[in-house]
């Protein structure tokens, strides 16, 4: 019965969820399956994924919200001193 509610609460969540908020990583690796354990969702490949569940029990799945942009850092800032003279 917990699995068939679980299910249908990720269906209609899924249904739901608001495409605004775009996400660049493609896989979620979802941790204790079976509704204690947690979700995390920055993985770029696969096997990035599968090696973070790899011993410590859980699934990957293709993120709901990954808009196939690619992941990037943030620019550094240019910094400059003043040379005195």
């Amino acid at each position: 019965m917990r699995i068939v509610l679980t299910t249908a609460v990720l269906i209609v969540l899924g249904a739901t969820a608001d495409r605004a908020a775009a996400d660049p990583y493609r896989w979620c690796a979802e941790y204790g399956v079976g509704g204690d354990g947690g979700t995390n969702c920055y993985f770029v490949t696969l096997e990035q994924c599968q090696a973070a569940v790899s011993g410590v029990g859980g699934i990957c799945r293709p993120n709901g919200f990954y808009d196939g942009r690619p992941v990037t850092a943030p620019e550094q800032p240019v910094r400059r001193t003043r040379r005195h003279s």
